[in-house]
Formats: C-alpha cells, structure tokens, sequence
C-alpha cells in the first residue's frame, strides 16, 4: 500500500471517529432531554417563587421542586410547561379531565402547594393550605379562626432577614399551630391589614382556602375575585424541597457577583 493510500485511510478512521464521537453526544444529550422530559411531566416541575407572598417561608428567588405525585394527576398537573416567573408561556400535552382521576389524593392542611389561579389559569400561585372543604374560615383582629376556634397564634422573635435583605428591618412574626399539628411562622405587617377582618367564608365542595404566609402581603383565597377558593382540579402539586436560591439582585450580564448572592444555606431545605 502506498503511503498516500495508508494517509487516506487514517483520515477516514479519524473522520469516522469524529463522526460516532458526536453521534454519542447528541445520544448522551437526546437521552437526558428525555429523561428530564419524563421526569417533569410525571414526578416533579421546577417553580421560583416571584412574590413575597410567602416570607418567612419562601423567598423571592428560590427554586423549588413541586412533587406531581402528591395530589394524583389532573388537568393542569398531568403536561409539560415551561414559564417565566408565575406565567407558563408554553404548555403542552394536558390531559383534559375534571378533577384528579389518577393515583388520586387531596391536599393536607398546612401543605405547600402550587396551584392554577382560577381567574386566570395561565398563573401558578404558591400558598398554604388552610381551608378543606367543608370548613368555615374567618379572620378577626389579625387571627385565623377555622370552624369557629382560633388557630393558636404565639408571638415568637422578629423576622430579620438573615441575608440582609429588607434593609434589616425587624419584621413581627408569630408561629401558628394548624388543627392537625402543622406549624409554620406568619409575617404581621401592619397591625390594621385589609385581611385582618373578615366575614365568614365557607369552603365549597371539592375546594381549598389558601393564605399566603406574609398575611398583610398576600393576595390569597381572602380575596374571592381574584383568587376565591382553588378548586382540586387546578393543583400543579406540592412543594416539597428547595433546590437552588439566589438574590433577586443577582443579574444575567453580572457574573461575578453571583457566588455572593447565592444563598448557599437554602440549598436543599424542606418546605
């Protein structure tokens, strides 16, 4: 063979290297579309939360995963979304069936839980289970009363923000103790909130009350045109972990700044 021939031959075997090489990146790339694809559409959707509806719990900036299990697949929980903030800008495959049909369960009191506005289902909201159905919620001077019995309210420490947001400013917080034991801590902006005092709402059949946990900063089920009660079959799912939280301050063409602004102790907390 001549050298010519043998210069040919190793650069069709290095071509046809190069060729299988990348055919085994766009395999290894193909593969894990796939499997992120299965895993959204069947088990856990990623959410960040764009509001401080939900201090202290959630802050603005974190990332969350809402497990699509834990309430059974429905309407708007059985597809394949991707959004900006609280607005899906593409959604695709629903599967459309009234209420929860598959693998099905209901909301527990005191859960975190994503669900589609009902004045408008192409926004996620993120708030607290509070009310079942069935059940009689009203708000006086501040305090949450379920069935005609005042949920126990105790003042705990101000809410200073530990990363310094907020400007440091103290915040009263108080610890709620729900009927079946869940307990969580409240934000108390203002003495007199818009919500503080409230007329008697009774939960439909097949409905939830949700309250957001920044009570004076919280456009919730206390407000029933805008939000009212969430019907079963508008839960994405619930929250379950933080995966990733960072700064709303943290901006795309500012790199540099972000190992500061990443919040590196809410990594991986449990909702």
């Amino acid at each position: 063979m001549h050298k010519d021939d043998h210069t040919l031959a190793a650069q069709r075997s290095a071509g046809r290297k190069q060729e299988d090489g990348l055919w085994e990146t766009a395999k290894v790339i193909i593969q894990a579309l796939a499997i992120a694809f299965f895993v959204r559409t069947f088990f856990y959707q990623p959410f960040n939360i764009p509001s401080s509806s939900m201090y202290p719990t959630l802050k603005v900036g974190d990332y969350l995963f809402v497990s699509k299990l834990s309430y059974g697949y429905g309407k708007y929980s059985f597809n394949f979304a991707l959004g900006v903030g609280d607005r899906n800008l593409i959604s695709c495959c629903p599967v459309d069936f009234p209420g929860r049909k598959v693998l099905a369960d209901t909301p527990k009191r005191g859960d975190v839980a994503v669900f589609k506005l009902p004045t408008d289902t192409s926004i996620d909201y993120i708030k607290r289970v509070i009310g079942l159905p069935g059940d009689r919620i009203q708000m006086k001077d501040g305090v949450l009363y379920i069935n005609d019995v005042a949920v126990p309210k105790e003042r705990v420490a101000d809410y200073v923000d530990p990363d310094g947001e907020g400007h440091g400013m103290p915040v009263p917080q108080y610890r709620e103790t729900l009927p079946n034991g869940v307990t969580y801590n409240v934000l108390d902006l203002t003495e007199n909130g818009s919500a503080d005092n409230t007329s008697v709402y009774e939960v439909p059949e097949g409905h939830y009350f949700m309250m957001g946990d920044n009570r004076d900063n919280s456009q919730d089920s206390r407000y029933l045109d805008v939000v009212g009660y969430v019907p079963i079959e508008n839960y994405v799912g619930r929250a379950d972990i933080i995966f990733f939280s960072i700064s709303p301050d943290a901006v795309l063409w500012r790199p540099w700044e972000w190992p500061f602004l990443t919040r590196w102790m809410r990594f991986f907390n449990f909702i």
